[in-house]
């Protein structure tokens, strides 16, 4: 039987993992905008699509029968980042790309403190901004957020 410290540790490198993808979505979303100011279409939806197979990866591991009110939040976050990344691809936006960017960055900068400190799963009291469906889809500058606690 493994020890609570063993088990603590997969935990801990699981969470790793997590961020590991969500610097994935990152670096693919950085070379989706190169590739815009180059004007080379193909390398944006190279770029594009692996972002998107990431956040699909990463919906489709939620367990939502265990991880509650997070669990949703977060499948809404996925959906939205989905459009926004789309319509940023549609319209070669940098500035929607970057946008995208930076509500991934938010997200992943919380579970980068789970995996400094495994007890801040149950204990994060700061509140992460996710932007609403409509929100993320429609304009950056439009942006309307909405709360949730991780």
């Amino acid at each position: 039987m493994a020890s609570y410290r063993e088990h603590m540790l997969d935990g801990a490198e699981a969470v790793d993992l997590v961020v590991a993808l969500y610097d994935g979505i990152i670096r693919f979303l950085y070379s989706a905008i190169a590739a815009v100011e180059h004007g080379d279409t193909d390398a944006r939806r190279i770029a594009v699509k692996r972002a998107l197979d990431i956040i699909i990866h990463l919906q489709a591991r939620l367990r939502m029968d265990v991880g509650g009110r997070p669990a949703q939040a977060l499948s809404e976050f996925y959906a939205a980042i989905f459009a926004q990344i789309l319509q940023a691809s549609q319209s070669a936006s940098k500035p929607k790309f970057q946008h995208a960017i930076d509500c991934v960055r938010n997200v992943r900068d919380a579970w980068r403190e789970v995996a400094r400190d495994p007890k801040a799963s149950s204990a994060l009291p700061r509140e992460l901004t996710i932007p609403s469906r409509l929100a993320a889809v429609e304009s950056p500058e439009a942006a309307t957020r909405s709360s949730w606690t991780a």
